[in-house]
């Protein structure tokens, strides 16, 4: 029975790949990918010439009889678009397979994003909170970021370009302007840059900057002994009946409101998933509108 291998692979620049996984993607029968596009690049860069399979999120559960029948004939590896497989993409259910069914899973470390950023940040490192990539939609997005209000980690949590501004927006609101935070875009790469400062100032900085590239963002935790600025205690309050906050119940309603539903449709549909009584829902609607 054969091993199955989680390959780190450069997140940007080349150099950073290990000897180690040089030699683990050239000796195992299979490798998996999330793409096979992106990973035929760094083979071909590297003259290795193992077979390749894709492993993404939505071939995941048919691609498992597959590896596992694989694997009863000798080594595969699993890699991502970049950096470290298994984190913040589909490798877990692949992982977690690969163990019940009795076989070897080893790791061979290398880049992170994630990792790279942190320690980069100059932020508390000791201890952190990581979030993957934010919620697209802005009730989800402020939904999750409720809870991390008095959170005093570390905060790291990836994002895209075309969302940045407003997750930039949320984070000021509900964490506060005044937090400490480190925009890392395109780490390793030749462009690379690290911008560090508060969720105010970067708020207003990206406004007047177009967002490029691949960002990750380091964000600091609440100060000791106090829960957000923005929070506060009814956040705390909110959290305790099971209700979400103001501020997440208006952006869902503004959400649905701009798909077109009714004032009634909108406040019904909210309050079901929010805890809110629906008169109170409708109020807030009255006013969105």
């Amino acid at each position: 029975m054969g091993s199955l291998f989680l390959v780190a692979t450069p997140i940007g620049n080349l150099e950073d790949i290990t000897l180690r996984a040089l030699r683990t993607l050239r000796e195992v029968r299979l490798l998996a990918a999330e793409d096979t596009r992106q990973t035929r690049k760094l083979l071909s860069h590297f003259d290795i010439h193992t077979p390749l399979i894709s492993y993404h999120e939505h071939n995941k559960l048919t691609r498992l009889d597959e590896i596992l029948s694989r694997l009863a004939e000798g080594d595969v590896a699993l890699v991502s678009d970049a950096g470290t497989p298994g984190l913040n993409d589909p490798g877990y259910e692949l992982v977690r397979a690969v163990v019940s069914a009795g076989c070897r899973v080893c790791p061979v470390p290398g880049p992170s994003a994630a990792l790279a950023a942190l320690v980069a940040s100059g932020l508390p490192t000791d201890q952190f909170v990581f979030l993957g990539y934010l919620p697209r939609r802005q009730a989800e997005r402020r939904r999750a970021l409720g809870p991390l209000a008095g959170e005093g980690r570390t905060l790291l949590a990836f994002e895209v370009p075309h969302r940045l501004r407003r997750a930039l927006q949320d984070l000021e609101e509900i964490l506060g302007g005044e937090r400490p935070v480190a925009v890392c875009r395109e780490l390793t790469k030749m462009h690379e840059t690290i911008l560090r400062c508060t969720l105010r100032e970067a708020r207003i900085h990206f406004q007047e900057t177009d967002p490029r590239g691949e960002f990750t963002l380091v964000i600091g935790g609440a100060p000791a002994g106090a829960v957000s600025a923005r929070a506060g205690a009814r956040s705390t309050a909110d959290a305790a009946a099971g209700r979400w906050p103001e501020e997440v119940v208006r952006a869902a309603l503004a959400e649905e409101l701009a798909e077109g539903l009714s004032r009634s449709e909108a406040a019904r549909k909210v309050a079901a998933a929010s805890g809110w009584e629906r008169r109170q829902v409708y109020r807030l609607a009255v006013e969105e509108r």
